[in-house]
C-alpha cells in the first residue's frame, strides 16, 4: 500500500474543485459603481457622466479614405479646386506658409522658384512652381504629390496631416500668384502701387 494517497492529501483535493468554484461566483466587477450613458454625475464639472471624445476623435465609419480631401482626386479626377472641408482665408495661408517653410523651403525655396539649400549643394534639380506647366495644373496634382510624392522626393502623407497638406497647396497657388500676378488685373491704385514700387 505504498502507493495509497494520505487522507489529509485526499482531503485537500476534494475541496480543490469547490474552491475553485465558489472563487469564480465573485460578481464585484459587474456590480460596481459605475455611470451609465447619458446619465448625469456630480464627480465631473459639466455634471455629465459621458465624456467629450479625444480630440482628433473620427467617428465610425465618417472617414472616408476616397474622397477629395484624403486623395486629391474626385471620381479618379483631380480636383481643381479646395475640397468644400477647407476654407480658403488668411490663417489657412498662414498656416500653409508654416508648414511649407518647414518642409517644403529646403529643397522648393521661400519663393517655391525651386532654389532651396539643399537643390543648391548638390546635384538635385528641384522644379520652380512658378512655370507655365506647374501654374496650370491642378491643385489635386500638388496634394497627390505631397502625399505620395514624385520621382525623388518622398511623400509626406504619414508626416503631415491632409488638412496641413491642403493648407501647403493653397500656399503654393499663392506663391505662383504673387510671382505671376497680371498687374492690369489690380484695381487702379493698386497699379500705381505696383508702379510706384510699394
Amino acid at each position: 500500500m505504498a502507493n495509497a494517497i494520505p487522507n489529509r492529501v485526499l482531503t485537500r483535493l476534494l475541496w480543490l474543485p469547490l474552491l475553485l468554484l465558489l472563487s469564480a461566483c465573485h460578481i464585484d466587477m459587474y456590480d460596481q459603481a459605475k455611470y451609465k450613458s447619458n446619465q448625469p454625475s456630480d464627480f465631473f464639472q459639466d455634471g455629465r457622466a459621458m465624456r467629450a471624445p479625444v480630440p482628433n476623435t473620427v467617428a465610425m465609419n465618417s472617414f472616408k479614405p476616397d474622397s477629395a480631401l484624403a486623395t486629391g482626386k474626385l471620381n479618379g479626377e483631380l480636383v481643381t479646386n479646395l475640397p468644400p472641408e477647407i476654407i480658403l482665408n488668411a490663417s489657412l495661408l498662414a498656416r500653409g506658409q508654416v508648414v511649407f517653410n518647414s518642409y517644403c523651403s529646403p529643397c522648393h525655396g521661400l519663393a517655391g522658384d525651386g532654389q532651396g539649400v539643399i537643390a543648391n549643394r548638390g546635384p538635385l534639380v528641384v522644379p520652380s512652381y512658378h512655370t507655365d506647366r506647374l501654374r496650370t495644373m491642378a491643385l489635386g496634382y500638388f496634394f497627390d504629390v505631397a502625399t505620395n510624392g514624385v520621382n525623388r522626393m518622398y511623400g509626406y502623407g504619414a508626416r503631415i496631416t491632409a488638412e496641413d497638406r491642403w493648407a501647403v497647396v493653397a500656399y503654393i497657388r499663392a506663391l505662383q500668384l504673387s510671382q505671376n500676378a497680371d498687374v492690369k488685373a489690380l484695381p487702379p491704385d493698386d497699379q500705381t502701387k505696383v508702379k510706384a514700387g510699394k
